[in-house]
């Protein structure tokens, strides 16, 4: 017997958990680097960029801080701490062609689609994400996983972000589901996790990077267990 057999709406993050935002980031910063002759590696940058773009998205989550100091200084604190000079008017123009860029690249992670046409079958599918409409669209459709999802829901079209109840409940109105046949899946602990169990559904923590949690909730390593679960 499946873990939730009374289940049939399914709302999933996009980046992070379908869609490899790490490995697609990487080739829209070879992109641009290249396009702009910067002798930088992509390697050591990522090494300072992953957490310090984690940081800032953590503080916009909460309101803390507007998209634009988000997309900003996530890229100026890098080329600090590796000691690279670099103008404010360049760091404005990598910002821009990034988010051209990233949703170029289609990487999702391991066993998605397997595990999308597994849940099709029996669920309603669904995306709840932060990201921006149009970027988020562009990521959907040039991954091919689109078709997938009835409902989109974005924050930018709710004007708030997880783990804001609003976010959940736009996005269950929207799908015409109820708390109780509904569950998220994402990454995050705080927004997709913590937000959707707040607000009365249940969730599963996609874990890919086996971090340590003294959380008590379901989670999964890697994609295809969700077959397991569901």
């Amino acid at each position: 017997m499946k873990t939730f057999s009374n289940k049939k709406h399914i709302f999933f993050d996009l980046d992070h958990t379908l869609w490899d935002f790490d490995k697609n980031s990487a080739f829209a910063f070879e992109i641009i680097f290249k396009k702009h002759n910067l002798e930088v590696s992509v390697v050591e940058f990522l090494e300072y960029y992953i957490p310090r773009n984690h940081h800032y998205w953590k503080l916009y989550q909460v309101n803390q801080i507007s998209i634009e100091h988000l997309r900003f200084y996530r890229l100026k604190d890098v080329f600090e701490a590796l000691d690279f000079s670099i103008t404010d008017e360049m760091i404005h123009q990598l910002s821009e062609d990034y988010i051209i860029h990233l949703p170029d690249n289609n990487l999702l992670f391991d066993g998605a689609i397997e595990v999308l046409n597994y849940l099709k079958e029996n669920y309603h599918l669904h995306i709840i994400t932060n990201g921006f409409g149009e970027v988020q669209g562009r990521k959907l459709r040039n991954s091919k996983i689109d078709h997938f999802f009835q409902t989109i829901t974005n924050s930018e079209m709710v004007g708030v972000k997880k783990p804001h109840p609003t976010i959940f409940e736009f996005a269950l109105s929207l799908a015409k589901a109820s708390k109780e046949e509904s569950i998220m899946i994402g990454d995050s602990l705080e927004a997709d996790i913590d937000g959707a169990l707040s607000f009365g559904i249940d969730a599963i923590y996609f874990n890919e990077q086996n971090f340590s949690t003294s959380k008590s909730i379901y989670q999964v390593n890697h994609l295809l267990e969700l077959k397991n679960i569901l």
